[in-house]
């Protein structure tokens, strides 16, 4: 039984390395053509963005993406928006 699984592992290490040796460097495929190219990086990730607290939650989320209200206060979401700031005391 061991000598089996033994077996099975070395054949398919040898099928994996030969299915990686068929493959062009570089990625492009068998036809020649070059791979897709990699989605444009978002102008947001150009550099470090500023990060808020939600007033009712405390979650911390990007400037960017919080809501505010009258006070210019940052909110996760709608529903916190509207139920205001968390009450403490």
């Amino acid at each position: 039984m061991k000598f089996l699984l033994l077996l099975l592992v070395v054949i398919g290490a040898v099928a994996w390395l030969a299915i990686g040796r068929r493959r062009p460097p570089g990625g492009a495929s068998r036809d020649g053509a070059a791979p897709p190219a990699p989605p444009p990086k978002a102008a947001a990730s150009a550099g470090p963005q500023a990060i808020v607290a939600c007033a009712h939650c405390d979650v911390h989320l990007p400037a960017a993406d919080a809501l505010r209200d009258a006070a210019d206060r940052p909110y996760c979401s709608e529903a916190h928006r509207q139920a205001g700031p968390r009450r403490t005391g």
